[in-house]
């Protein structure tokens, strides 16, 4: 057997080669628009608990881009009281794999991709979904991927106002100021939900929630905003997608019917959110396929699980950008 060898990129590779905001959103909306046109695969992420939920579990994403020529399974883990050992909530890592011939291509650390991605995809979420003139945003959660949210958002919108807000004072305490340091504006810290979402223009909830609780009251969304709920427990009434004239996902399949967690899983399960009610895939959005926002006046839902082809993409630019660099390791698996 030929020898085969795979590039391995740990995080210090991936830190220095640094995806700048332009080269995240190209590459996540690259990755939409090939599933928009029928060019990729996608399963719906697995989910193993080794104990307790309310701890953590890992989750398993499975896809494949047909333009990149890669299939790839990233495997990350959400528990959510790491930072009391000094860790992320979110660790993963990306296989990437030649898929004509199951050949291992590249591993990479993907705890920063998770969070790029995540951040991305509510950006382009945002992109085509948004009111043009959005200057409010209102966010609640301050984990990993809460950042890459208010980043990108405001890398596509230069926010007046930023409001943030999380469970734990110290945690939104740090979040506002790194914040700030980066872009360079005043981050407003609030003390409750309300004062967060009221009336804001781009609503997004990324909560940590131990068990379903609605905490977002479908009264304090303004209308003609963009709401992105996708905290793995449901943080939202049952009474919010009333309000909504579009309803877009990212993936309907990690959506439907019987799966585990999600923003809007006791929506899918009451028949609130529908294959059928459902406006588009965001995908479809960005091929062309079917209209994003089409004037001022709609209230617009944006629910994103999470895209097995977002790592892919990240993973493929990531790579290309390292070998230019000179960066990265090749390991000799066989």
């Amino acid at each position: 057997m030929d020898a085969i060898n795979f590039t391995f990129l740990n995080r210090s590779t991936v830190e220095q080669a640094a995806l700048s905001d332009d080269e995240i959103l190209a590459a996540v909306e690259a990755g939409l628009k090939a599933q928009g046109e029928g060019e990729t695969v996608i399963e719906p992420r697995m989910h193993l608990v080794p104990e307790d939920s309310a701890k953590g579990h890992f989750n398993v994403l499975r896809g494949y881009v047909k333009p990149l020529g890669y299939a790839g399974v990233k495997i990350v883990g959400d528990f959510v009281d790491n930072y009391k050992r000094g860790l992320p909530s979110e660790l993963a890592v990306l296989n990437l794999f030649d898929p004509e011939t199951g050949v291992l291509r590249a591993m990479l650390d993907a705890t920063s991709i998770t969070d790029m991605r995540t951040g991305a995809m509510t950006a382009l979420g945002a992109r085509y979904l948004a009111r043009k003139n959005s200057k409010v945003l209102g966010h609640i959660g301050a984990r990993g991927t809460a950042y890459w949210n208010v980043r990108l958002l405001n890398h596509l919108y230069d926010f007046d106002e930023i409001r943030v807000h999380s469970r734990r004072p110290e945690s939104r305490e740090a979040f506002a100021r790194k914040l700030e340091a980066d872009l360079g504006k005043r981050i407003v810290v609030t003390d409750d939900w309300e004062s967060c979402v009221r009336d804001a223009d781009i609503v997004v909830e990324a909560s940590r929630l131990p068990e379903p609780t609605p905490l977002l009251k479908t009264e304090w969304i303004k209308p003609a905003a963009f709401v992105v709920p996708y905290g793995t427990m449901s943080a939202v009434e049952l009474s919010l997608t009333d309000i909504m004239d579009k309803m877009v996902v990212d993936d309907w399949g990690q959506c439907r019917k019987g799966l585990p967690y999600g923003a809007l899983r006791p929506h899918v399960e009451s028949d609130q959110l529908t294959e059928d009610n459902l406006h588009a895939e965001l995908g479809q959005i960005v091929a062309g396929k079917r209209p994003g926002r089409e004037n001022d006046e709609e209230t617009i839902l944006f629910w994103h699980r999470g895209l097995s082809l977002s790592d892919i993409a990240l993973g493929d630019a990531l790579l290309k950008k390292a070998a230019r660099m000179g960066l990265g390791q090749e390991i000799n698996f066989a």
